[in-house]
């Protein structure tokens, strides 16, 4: 399920406590959130059937857990600490590896060519299967960064990591990302 059937197939946030404010409070962050977690959560390595699944855990969490006088700008960072527990908890349970993924292409835009499509689907499918074979301590900090686009501080933050232990991380996480590619490549090209 991509970000936009995400937002369009979502059964809504759960329900707090009969509280007016929290419940605006939750709905304002489910609302800003959910697409952003989802991606997250596939990123992960969820296969795609649990993914919603996960998002109503994700914010049954949060509704029961989030202080009501936490700032906005804290909220993402609380959510993705709860996803990546989620995640861990789904990962085990199932035990099942991570199923192909593809994006729904904007068909309002030009309509890529077939070639394009599949170019755009065998680099989907690499990237998730690079990402698949990262160990999980590394694929976090490296889809936060490259893909999310978060902080160092930010993610230190979220993984409750020293920010040295980051670097540390994203520096191993690439240079993995770019070997697994690497190899790859040169799987596809033959000897």
């Amino acid at each position: 399920m991509d970000a936009g059937n995400l937002h369009a197939s979502r059964a809504g946030p759960p329900e707090p406590n009969d509280r007016p404010s929290e419940k605006r409070k939750i709905r304002r962050i489910y609302d800003a959130h959910w697409a952003s977690v989802g991606r997250f959560l596939r990123h992960l390595g969820l296969a795609e059937q649990d993914i919603e699944d996960a998002l109503q855990q994700v914010f049954l969490v949060a509704s029961g857990r989030l202080d009501p006088e936490l700032p906005p700008a804290s909220e993402r960072t609380f959510l993705y600490r709860a996803a990546i527990h989620v995640a861990a908890q789904v990962r085990r349970r199932y035990g099942r590896s991570r199923e192909e993924l593809t994006e729904d292409m904007d068909l309002a835009e030009e309509a890529p060519s077939p070639d394009d499509l599949l170019d755009r689907q065998r680099a989907l499918a690499m990237l998730h299967s690079v990402l698949e074979s990262m160990p999980e301590e590394l694929r976090s900090v490296f889809v936060l960064y490259e893909i999310e686009e978060l902080t160092m501080a930010s993610i230190a933050d979220i993984l409750q990591v020293a920010p040295g232990t980051v670097a540390s991380r994203l520096r191993r996480a690439r240079e993995l990302f770019r070997d697994q590619v690497d190899r790859r490549m040169r799987n596809r090209r033959g000897p």
